[in-house]
């Protein structure tokens, strides 16, 4: 039995070796299994947060390699049903990047996922993502709008902390032609 656990732990580190391979050539950052959110550099952050063809391209790398479905750039060759199932984990994993970005800027307090880390999120992805996307990320203390915030039910949260993407997209792209 341990020799299949052992098995198991040696191929979940050489996906994530390969997930995680491109990045370190580009970021020149370490990157593992337990890497989080929290851990990305800014610079980092903003190129994944964009969601633009950089960044789209190195998520698809991660998730296509934890899922042993080549490298992101084979995402054109899958079929329907796999691409379907990595744009879901990318989007997933697009919301966490931009609400890592606005609890940066002192936006939230806090949101959902942060805990884990990019490969736990993946790995366990059928069963974290539900509960995870029907939570609403926390509005900062500071923020000028948590009074009202604070008054807002479930789907006025939400709604409001959706319309703070865009502000935020706008500061990442000001912030990318200064880096």
């Amino acid at each position: 039995m341990t020799e299949v656990v052992e098995i198991a732990s040696a191929r979940l580190e050489l996906a994530v070796k390969r997930g995680y391979r491109n990045w370190k050539t580009r970021f020149k950052e370490a990157f593992g299994r337990e890497t989080r959110f929290a851990h990305l550099s800014d610079p980092t952050l903003a190129v994944l947060a964009r969601g633009k063809d950089e960044g789209t391209f190195y998520l698809f790398d991660l998730i296509m390699s934890l899922e042993h479905l080549g490298s992101g750039f084979e995402f054109g060759e899958l079929d329907p049903r796999k691409k379907i199932a990595v744009m879901d984990r990318y989007l997933f994993l697009l919301d966490r990047l931009r609400y890592e970005y606005m609890k940066r800027k002192g936006w939230l307090a806090e949101y959902p996922g942060e805990e884990f880390s990019l490969v736990e999120l993946l790995l366990s992805y059928e069963r974290l993502a539900p509960r995870l996307q029907a939570e609403t990320p926390i509005l900062s203390k500071d923020h000028p709008a948590y009074e009202g915030f604070s008054k807002m039910s479930a789907f006025e949260r939400e709604e409001f902390i959706r319309r703070l993407i865009p502000e935020a997209l706008r500061e990442l792209e000001d912030q990318s032609t200064t880096l």
